[in-house]
């Protein structure tokens, strides 16, 4: 049986949630109370402000991608393979959160934009490591970006990987262009 979710851990998803079904504007403290079931003064105990608020979806950002950073690096079939294949939105805890701090990023909050920086940043240095050439990293970031977009934002427009099919044969063009530039 999963554990019930700390109040600390409702807010936040409240807070993604209106981040990403609504937009900053609209996740106001008390839509965030609301959506969470707690009182405003049980939001204000755990988070004091907004930008409170703010920095604990960044803190949960960079938590998640840490775990993601240690699944990639660990991954049986090599960094680039986890990173193609987890490139598809599944609508994970990850991803939600990526989402929603990249709405915050939309408003021009600069911590948000950092933070997505630094995930993009810390995925490249594995995949560079990997392959050993910038410019192929670069492409494979690239690519993953891609599928990510088109199959979060874009989920009926025809998948870019429809099947695990489309998916081994994105992967052995991605292994072939690797050995190429090997």
């Amino acid at each position: 049986m999963a554990a019930t979710p700390s109040a600390r851990d409702r807010i936040l998803d409240a807070f993604e949630e209106l981040l990403i079904e609504h937009g900053e504007r609209a996740s106001t403290l008390d839509a965030v109370a609301r959506g969470a079931g707690v009182s405003k003064g049980g939001l204000l105990y755990h988070f004091a402000s907004k930008d409170a608020l703010v920095e604990g979806v960044l803190d949960r950002l960079a938590a998640q991608v840490q775990l993601d950073l240690e699944r990639m690096r660990a991954a049986p079939a090599g960094p680039v393979e986890y990173f193609i294949r987890t490139s598809v939105s599944s609508q994970s805890p990850l991803d939600r959160t990526i989402i929603a701090v990249a709405r915050l990023a939309q408003g021009a909050n600069p911590r948000a934009r950092e933070s997505l920086q630094r995930m993009q940043a810390d995925w490249l240095a594995i995949i560079e490591e990997a392959v050993h050439d910038p410019a192929v990293a670069r492409a494979v970031m690239l690519l993953g970006d891609g599928m990510y977009y088109n199959s979060a934002l874009l989920p009926s427009a025809g998948a870019v990987v429809a099947s695990d099919e489309d998916m081994d044969r994105l992967l052995e063009v991605v292994a072939d262009l690797i050995e190429r530039r090997s």
